[in-house]
């Protein structure tokens, strides 16, 4: 247990990014695994969920919650299921 005040001080402010850290990290896994199952289960609001997952992830990168080329990757990665999707349904009408 540190007794300088200072980081006493440093430790709370530690504790509480770090939860704040692990609750967005938390939701942008629930967010793009709701948009996986949406995408795979061809639901309606599939472009809703997507849609809401790319903006989390953008926003967790915004504010350096997640790395920057993280959020991109697995926004890439999200689009690229979703377009597969697409093209596999649209090939499956015709």
């Amino acid at each position: 247990m540190a007794n300088i005040k200072s980081q006493v001080k440093r430790n709370r402010s530690n504790e509480r990014r770090r939860q704040r850290n692990l609750a967005v990290r938390s939701e942008l896994k629930t967010r793009v695994k709701h948009a996986r199952e949406a995408i795979e289960e061809g639901a309606e609001d599939a472009a809703d969920k997507i849609r809401a997952a790319q903006k989390r992830l953008g926003m967790a990168a915004a504010k350096g919650r997640v790395h920057k080329r993280q959020a991109a990757r697995r926004t890439s990665r999200l689009m690229k299921r979703a377009n597969a999707a697409a093209e596999a349904e649209s090939d499956t009408e015709e």
